[in-house]
């Protein structure tokens, strides 16, 4: 349990936030911090006893274990970030918080070994969705916002490799590129079976989109009511 009397060596821009009730979670005011989009993807899916859970694109980490602290049933979640000062905060944050189900993966999704063929029943994704350069903001920064290292058509591709049949995605996107990713999962055998959109406070225009999908599972996708954000 998280005691303020605990100490952790946190790094030049870093600083602690709250991730889940005694939870802390290591940010650096410097580099891509987490928003909101991040909490309502950890939200949108329920895990299952057992889950086997895998948080591509994972940044600092807050996905994958706010996904955890919320479902502390499921079997373990492994994150995978390729920016070293981001995976170091999530692997520090793990052994800050002691989350033994939990560990940290500096690699690209892209990378990701053939050993892991199959292997996740879970992948959450909350990706860079934007496309362009990345004026005005720092190259680290870009990539987590940008489709600059990887494209969803890649991320897709890897999912459909790793899950299990019946495994589940569950990946968060721009509104305005739904039509892009429902073709992509089915064309990958990841049938679409829930989808949530996304709006601003008081907006009457949702600007993200959420789905789960299921390897190999029947057609038929359950729309939920539009969420505010």
């Amino acid at each position: 349990m998280y005691n303020v009397a605990m100490e952790i060596a946190l790094k030049e821009g870093e600083v602690l936030e709250e991730l889940f009730q005694d939870k802390k979670i290591i940010q650096n005011v410097n580099l891509y911090r987490f928003t909101s989009d991040s909490v309502l993807l950890s939200k949108f899916v329920k895990g299952k006893k057992g889950d086997v859970v895998a948080d591509f694109c994972a940044g600092s980490g807050i996905v994958g274990l706010h996904f955890l602290c919320l479902n502390p049933h499921i079997s373990s979640v492994v994150l995978y970030e390729m920016q070293p000062a981001l995976s170091d905060m999530s692997a520090r944050t793990i052994a800050f918080d002691g989350f033994e189900k939990a560990r940290a993966v500096c690699a690209r999704v892209q990378d990701i070994g053939r050993e892991c063929d199959g292997k996740f029943s879970l992948i959450l994704c909350n990706p860079p969705y934007e496309r362009g350069g990345f004026e005005n903001i720092s190259y680290e920064k870009a990539i987590c916002r940008k489709e600059i290292t990887i494209t969803l058509s890649e991320i897709l591709s890897v999912a459909a490799r790793t899950l299990k049949f019946g495994g589940r995605i569950a990946i968060i996107n721009r509104a305005d590129r739904v039509a892009e990713l429902i073709y992509g999962l089915k064309s990958r055998n990841l049938e679409p079976k829930r989808i949530q959109f996304v709006c601003g406070a008081g907006a009457a225009r949702p600007y993200l989109v959420m789905v789960e999908a299921c390897k190999g599972g029947k057609e038929g996708v359950e729309v939920l009511p539009v969420c505010e954000n």
